[in-house]
């Protein structure tokens, strides 16, 4: 074979691109003979066939078989001419047919390749030649024992024992392969010819990829010798022709060795295949060459069938149980879930069902703030890094494995707690996990010879050639636990679309109950607008009634009468007032905005001066900062600035010197625009009210106001898309800012 060297010495993945489905010949114990689909001209022939009929080399190709074998065409002619030919080996019949060495009697296996119709020919074993009568027996014979099997460990050692029976070989193996395609061997029967390999490991590399994929495809696989010499199949064209479904296909020389190695001279193995995926092997060795008849090869191959559907069977039956179990689990913690106001709550209660769920020892709870553990876990600064590793690298639904530190290398401090992790993410948008952990299981095992020495330099060159030695060779394996079943991890993956449905029927409840809000916001400002808007003109009409009232009646009124009425006007003038900004914050949630771009500079400059008429006696210093033009509704932006710059004057009355300074800044995409004085300020712990409507920090009697400046403030903020906050300390001063975004959505 070609081996393909690399800068670093041979490629051991060279194997897995041998071409072996087209060797270029076969084994020799058969005849091959392969013609077009339709003349039915002989294209290919094995070197063996001419000279096997008595007839010169070269006598077969380019002819059509019926004027080349007249016999053979006449009694297997309905057999190649079928259209629908099936694509794998099907036997057709066993025929005699005269031959150089005399007459003979050949079992007769038709298939189709790309290119041609295959015929091969494969000579009866003198004095072997199986029946039905004779097969029925021992197949019976394994179908009701089969029924009596109770594990998967006995259907296993009833097949080995079977086949052997059947085939007579000196020993019956049954692998099964793993996640990593390494062969275990889990079920033997044998003699004492050789030796035993039952619970040994064979890696991967002993059966490479292509090879596994002609295992699947083809489920029968016999060498009578290892020693044999291959004969070459001689073509019309360059074309190779493929044999990925021919009986008598040349095997690897290196499969040869590899057999030789081993100390069995014929081999035979016959496919395991569960939903069409390669499941095991049963795999047949002799010390001494041999080979099965046809039939018999074929009747193992139908034991091999029965066994998988029995196998599937019995897997299936405890999927079911184990999910029936895992599914109370589910049931159980849903309830708690559901009862519980905060769903997490139900399964932090619950921390027994909440790891017998995944079969952990285990669990945590963890997101940005919070981290939950129970049981066997990492400690929490553990858990929390473990968290930070998903959150970058796995923000998949479902992560599953078992074998953690392979991963994650900091896993590794913690192995004997988390060698394995299944973890569900439970938002996008918040990050949060629920994690399940398994401890380390260390474990002994025992390969079939050293698996790590594929290859050795011989006469200079790197070699692939296969391990000569199937000695025992010891590997403990650390950093794993066991691993999680189908059924499990099905378990945690329903939890989590559970856990996400309650999510998402929380968010519609809430958003439902959103709507309702917004709904009754409408309402009350509607209610708001209108008492507000009829209310105006009493109390101006009872303001300016008492004003003519004193002015004209004035010198009839007592002390006492005069002093009413002016409690009268100005009871009636606040009441009114406030009535005017109620109407003026109900007015800002129903105007349509008209943003257009608003010299800033401009605007602030004319609030404040239209201020400066009412300060004239006060010493005030402005410090006006950069304020750039921005796009907004220019009369509700006056109006922002309006509140802020007279809350600013207002609250810096107590000082002899009021400092007022108005700026901006750029921040995420916004414009920060300040207010900062050095007036009264604010206690922080109130901050939150600040913008409430009717909120007041400070006494009536103190400040005058009504508290709906700032509501004002932050609705119309808002309504750009905007954002408000204030900063501020008791009796050292206050800071008020409002971004404004960029963009023109202002609605």
């Amino acid at each position: 074979m070609n081996v393909r060297t690399t800068g670093q010495g041979i490629d051991l993945t060279a194997c897995d691109r041998e071409p072996i489905h087209i060797p270029g010949s076969i084994q020799p114990y058969g005849l091959l003979l392969a013609m077009s689909p339709e003349e039915r001209i002989l294209t290919y022939v094995s070197a063996n066939a001419a000279p096997a009929f008595g007839l010169d080399r070269g006598a077969l190709l380019g002819r059509p078989i019926r004027e080349a074998l007249p016999r053979l065409e006449a009694l297997l002619g309905p057999d190649l001419g079928r259209a629908d030919a099936p694509s794998g080996p099907g036997f057709a019949r066993t025929v005699s047919l005269d031959t150089a060495a005399g007459p003979r009697r050949f079992d007769a296996v038709v298939h189709r390749s790309e290119r041609a119709t295959i015929l091969e020919l494969e000579e009866c074993v003198p004095g072997e030649e199986a029946t039905l009568d004779t097969l029925y027996p021992g197949m019976r014979r394994f179908v009701e024992r089969l029924q009596a099997a109770a594990t998967t460990d006995d259907l296993c050692r009833l097949v080995a024992q079977d086949v052997r029976a059947i085939t007579g070989f000196d020993r019956v193996l049954v692998y099964r392969f793993d996640a990593q395609w390494n062969g275990n061997v889990v079920a033997e029967d044998r003699n004492d010819a050789l030796p035993s390999y039952l619970g040994l490991r064979f890696p991967a590399s002993d059966i490479p990829a292509q090879a596994r994929e002609l295992y699947r495809r083809n489920r029968l696989r016999i060498v009578p010798d290892a020693n044999y010499v291959p004969v070459p199949i001689e073509a019309l064209g360059p074309e190779p022709l493929d044999l990925s479904d021919a009986v008598l296909r040349s095997v690897s020389p290196v499969h040869l060795e590899y057999m030789r190695n081993m100390g069995t001279m014929a081999s035979m193995s016959v496919s395991i295949l569960r939903d069409g995926v390669l499941w095991g092997l049963i795999s047949c060795h002799n010390k001494e060459p041999r080979r099965v008849p046809l039939q018999v090869r074929n009747a193992c191959d139908f034991l091999a069938q029965i066994f998988s559907m029995q196998l599937d069977a019995r897997e299936r039956a405890a999927r079911a149980e184990d999910r029936m179990r895992l599914g109370s689990v589910q049931a159980r913690l849903l309830g708690y879930m559901a009862a519980e106001d905060v769903f997490i709550d139900g399964l932090v209660k619950h921390p027994g069902e909440l790891m017998e769920l995944a079969g952990a020892q285990g669990a945590a709870i963890v997101s940005d703030d919070y981290c939950l553990r129970f049981g066997r876990t990492p400690d929490e600064a553990q858990v929390k890094d473990l968290f930070a590793w998903l959150s970058r690298h796995h923000r998949e639904d479902v992560f599953v494995t078992d074998a953690l530190p392979a991963h994650h290398p900091a896993a590794a401090a913690y192995a004997a707690r988390a060698s394995g992790l299944v973890a569900i993410a439970i938002s996008k948008v918040h990050r949060s996990y629920v994690l399940w952990f398994r401890p380390e299981a260390v474990q002994t095992v025992e390969w079939g010879g050293d698996p790590r020495k594929p290859a050795r330099r011989e006469a200079g060159a790197e070699r692939l050639h296969p391990r000569n030695s199937f000695e025992v060779w010891k590997e403990t394996v650390r950093g794993r636990s066991e691993p999680w079943s189908p059924g499990e991890i099905d378990a945690v993956k329903e939890l989590r679309n559970a856990i996400v449905g309650i999510v998402l029927r929380r968010a519609e409840e809430l958003a439902s109950l959103a709507d309702e809000l917004r709904r009754s916001n409408r309402e009350l400002e509607a209610f708001s607008y209108s008492v507000s808007h009829d209310l105006r003109a009493p109390f101006r009409h009872i303001v300016g009634y008492a004003e003519l009232l004193k002015k004209q009646e004035m010198e009839r009124l007592s002390e006492r009468g005069r002093r009413y009425v002016d409690v009268i006007i100005e009871s009636a003038y606040t009441a009114g007032t406030l009535v005017d900004n109620l109407l003026n914050f109900s007015h800002m949630g129903r105007t349509a905005l008209k943003p257009r771009r608003v010299e800033t500079r401009t605007l602030v400059d004319e609030v404040r001066q239209r201020l400066a008429l009412d300060t004239a006696d006060r010493r005030i210093v402005w410090t006006i900062g950069d304020l750039p033009p921005v796009h907004a509704d220019p009369v509700m932006l006056r109006l922002v600035f309006e509140n802020l710059l007279s809350n600013a004057v207002k609250y810096t009355r107590p000082r002899e010197e009021a400092v007022i300074e108005i700026g901006s800044y750029r921040e995420d995409g916004s414009t920060v625009f300040f207010v900062r004085d050095n007036g009264v300020g604010f206690d922080m712990a109130y901050v939150g009210k600040l913008f409430g409507v009717f909120q007041r920090l400070h006494r009536m009697e103190d400040f005058e106001g009504t508290g709906i400046g700032l509501a004002n403030v932050r609705r119309i903020v808002e309504r750009h898309g905007g954002r408000t906050w204030a900063e501020g300390a008791v009796d050292r001063g206050a800071t008020f800012f409002f971004a404004l975004p960029d963009s023109e959505g202002a609605s």
